[in-house]
Order: C-alpha cells, then structure tokens, then sequence
C-alpha cells in the first residue's frame, strides 16, 4: 500500500464525495479506484475487503475502513478537524447529523426516476431553505467567529459548504435569505486547499448527469 489513502468507489460523488471533500482540505493526496461493473464491487465483496459488504472504502494508515460516518470521523481526528475538546465534538456531530440528512436529499434527487423528480426538488429545497440553512445562518451569526465551531476549521465547516455548493447546483438563488451563509461560503472558498478542490481537474465529482444513472445502479443491484 502507498502512503497515500486510497479510495473505492464508482466514479462519482454519492457518499464517498464528503470524504474526498475532507481529505483535500485536509491538503492529504489520495488515490482512486473505481468501480465499473459489478464485479469489481463483487471482487471487494469476496476477499473480504469489505466488512459489511458495502462501499465507500478506504485503505489508511493499514486499515480497510468502510462506513461514510467512521471513515469521516477517523479522516476529521487524524486532521485535526474535529475540535478542540469533547463539547465542541458533540457541536460539530450534531450539524453534520443534519447535514446528512440534507445531504441524502440532494443526493437522492439524481437518481429518481422523471414521474417522481418534481415533488422531490420541492421537498428537498423546502427542508434545505426553511429547515436546514436557517439552523446554520443562526448558529454562525450566534457564534460570531468565521467558522461553525471553536475558532479553527472543522469537517463541520467543510460538510456545509459542500452541501451549500449541491443546493446552488440545483437552484443558483438558494442562499438568497442568508447573509451570513453567503459570507461563509465565499470565505471557505477561498481557504487554498478547498479553493484548489474547487478548480476544475481536481478529484472533486461533477453533478450526475442521467445517462450515467444505469451504470451505476447496475454495480449495486
């Protein structure tokens, strides 16, 4: 193994983007290993790479970790982006948990099929401009520092502003209500290793597009 992580997946965002998203603003290099038919996943699956016989994976540090929210966890510690102490630990655990559950929306809405798209973007914008942004326009405006947490950048930071980048894809004028979170994401945009992340050629994944939709749910199903 090199010394760089290495990450298994099919060759788009899904539940592995917040990982990429970690490590290159953590500034770690990674290399990729993508899934393109179901026997690469089905090779993983029988010389036992995969605990729970399920991706994301990824080799660090002689471990084959799988699950988003462990490896997520071990990435943000290992970094030091998980806070200072234990009380801004459970801050920074309890947004990402609603961040998650946001982020599965969006996820989601590419994968559905046209007769059930309309009701989902209505939903989904409904929760992310009148559930979720509003929380994180108040507990940045209330903590008064640049950043979700404490004093430093957290996976917290970088999780919303990955979520903040999906909605806009989805619909440009989302923030539209929120100053602070304007602010925030022009800030941690400019943060050298994230706005690297953000050019084009880097490993960040673009949108789905809905012709690569049936190779991706033949791997899986």
């Amino acid at each position: 193994m090199s010394g760089k992580p290495k990450l298994h997946y099919f060759n788009g965002r899904g539940r592995m983007e917040p990982i990429r998203w970690l490590l290159a603003a953590a500034g770690v290099e990674f290399e990729e290993s993508f899934l393109e038919k179901k026997e690469d996943l089905t090779k993983l699956q029988k010389d036992g790479s995969l605990l729970f016989q399920q991706v994301p994976m990824v080799e660090i540090d002689g471990m084959k970790l799988v699950q988003t929210r462990a490896i997520a966890n071990y990435i943000a510690t290992k970094y030091n982006l998980y806070g200072k102490d234990m009380k801004e630990r459970a801050l920074i655990d309890m947004y990402v948990e609603g961040m998650f559950d946001l982020n599965e929306l969006l996820m989601t809405y590419g994968f559905l099929p046209a007769d059930k798209k309309e009701e989902h973007f209505a939903n989904m914008m409904d929760k992310a401009e009148n559930r979720y942004f509003p929380v994180f326009e108040k507990v940045l405006k209330d903590h008064g520092n640049d950043f979700l947490v404490g004093s430093q950048l957290s996976r917290a930071d970088i999780q919303l502003l990955e979520i903040i980048l999906m909605a806009e894809e989805w619909k440009p004028d989302t923030l539209a209500k929120f100053p602070v979170l304007q602010s925030f994401k022009a800030r941690l945009s400019n943060i050298p290793t994230i706005k690297k992340f953000l050019q084009p050629g880097s490993q960040r994944k673009p949108l789905i597009q809905a012709e690569e939709v049936p190779k991706i749910i033949s791997i899986f199903y």
